[in-house]
């Protein structure tokens, strides 16, 4: 019998498990993929957001920054990947002067302190790469980028190693409520828990309403993007923002943690979970790239893919306990869903709080957890390399198999190593990876996530052309 269990292993689901196992209790974490970071966590912008663009109306306005003030501390303690850049949200007319400061207000409404417009000489001091129509921008100086799927790992190591119990593989089929308890069906086993907390991301509604709760409905917004090498990423500073639309904030241009270069998303409501990439949409995101910086090089594109957002009816965050006593509901979250996960697990104890129920602290609480050392690369001996894109030896591909988490896939060693996410795209190491595993007898499947899941890409190859038409 847990105390609580959480469905879902994503970003929201693995701070709500780091931040839950600071006290006393039997904890459960059930992900139906064979990783955790497997949904909207892993395919987005990987952007620390300001928190001026939120309604301060909305929860999702006022808790973003909450969550963004958390980051450099959570790097400290879990070495993840994360870095305060600033963010611009670029304005070519005069006539979006009075849409910048609104954002500006909305951001001091939401708590910001940090926030300034800025003109063109100013632009240009920042971001020397970018066209010199810019007027105006609003400047937010603690914005920053992470790794997100470093960190969804990270907090999850750290919830492991502070007592809380993981199971992977193990897709939630069927919930009873009894007198005090929940009974939890899964594919593979059954578990019991006083508390349930539904973090299931795009699979939330479903779960919700196998206990007869349909309080709330979801609906599924896909992103595409562009990730350049990182030759590419060096040629930006910050994060660049075009001014926001009802459907986001429209295209970006950032570096990541890495020093890639990525670019998108745009926005498309669908049916399906839909995380194909199509050739027509990825034009059209490059289009209005161009309208930041025609610096960027079209034959150093690595790689495109495609993420989904779970939209909310009210377009806001979930976060309440349902009108199923002690069944708590973490859905719709959406951007900036990253950026706010730690403050939104602060808000689940807040909850739980409320509800009386006893917290006593985890004396042996141990915020810490070692890295895997994607940005100490000192003193490499190249005979020893197995990625030669990501200098990548035997030795660090191994110690993912040291961490709590177990690995199923090739893909989950690259999340955690970067193995496989250089120029050639694993086209090299991948079977020099297959070998050295072969070789120590590790079983895993041998495929990737993208070819267990049947998700189609565009050829980058063919894609290159199509844009060179374009310039």
């Amino acid at each position: 019998m847990f105390d609580i269990l959480i469905i879902g292993a994503g970003v929201v689901g693995a701070n709500i498990a780091r931040e839950l196992s600071k006290y006393k209790l039997d904890i459960g974490v059930i992900e139906k993929e064979p990783d955790v970071c497997m949904g909207s966590s892993k395919a987005n912008s990987a952007i620390v957001h300001g928190g001026y663009a939120e309604d301060h109306t909305k929860l999702k306005g006022r808790i973003c920054y909450k969550g963004r003030k958390k980051f450099e501390q959570l790097n400290k303690e879990l070495d993840f990947g994360y870095y305060k850049t600033g963010s611009l949200v670029l304005s070519d007319s005069e006539e979006d002067l009075d849409s910048l400061k609104k954002l500006e207000e909305n951001g001091i409404k939401n708590g910001l302190n940090d926030l300034k417009i800025v003109n063109r000489k100013e632009i240009q001091k920042m971001e020397s790469n970018i066209n010199e129509n810019f007027q105006y921008a609003l400047f937010c100086e603690g914005a920053g980028i992470c790794s997100p799927f470093e960190f969804t790992i990270a907090l999850m190591e750290n919830a492991i190693d502070n007592g809380i119990q993981l199971f992977l593989n193990e897709e939630v089929i069927n919930i009873e409520k009894k007198n005090d308890y929940f009974n939890v069906v899964t594919n593979d086993a059954e578990y019991r828990s006083r508390i349930l907390i539904n973090s299931a991301g795009l699979g939330a509604e479903k779960i919700a309403n196998m206990l007869g709760d349909f309080s709330f409905n979801l609906k599924f917004r896909s992103g595409q993007y562009f990730v350049f090498d990182k030759s590419e990423g060096e040629k930006i500073n910050k994060v660049l923002f075009q001014m926001p639309t009802k459907l986001g904030k429209g295209i970006l241009v950032s570096k990541t943690v890495y020093g890639n270069l990525i670019i998108g998303p745009d926005a498309l409501d669908e049916n399906t979970a839909n995380l194909n990439t199509d050739s027509d949409r990825l034009k059209e995101i490059y289009k209005k790239s161009l309208l930041v910086t025609d610096k960027i090089n079209i034959n150093k594109i690595i790689r495109t893919f495609s993420g989904l957002r779970a939209i909310s009816n009210n377009d806001d965050f979930i976060i309440e306990e349902s009108s199923i006593k002690n069944f708590i509901n973490v859905a719709g979250i959406q951007s900036p869903g990253l950026t706010s996960s730690p403050a939104i697990a602060e808000y689940i104890v807040e909850i739980l709080k409320n509800k009386g129920l006893p917290l006593e602290k985890n004396k042996s609480f141990n915020p810490y957890r070692k890295g895997y050392g994607n940005y100490n690369k000192d003193n490499i001996n190249k005979n020893d390399l197995v990625c030669i894109c990501e200098e990548k030896t035997e030795e660090e591909i191994m110690e993912c198999f040291n961490r709590p988490i177990p690995i199923n896939t090739i893909d989950a060693i690259k999340r955690r190593v970067r193995a496989g996410m250089g120029m050639c795209q694993g086209r090299r190491c991948k079977p020099k990876i297959k070998e050295i595993l072969e070789n120590k007898n590790v079983n895993l499947d041998y495929r990737t996530d993208i070819e267990i899941k049947n998700i189609d890409r565009v050829d980058r190859f063919k894609l290159m052309k199509e844009l060179k038409e374009i310039n």
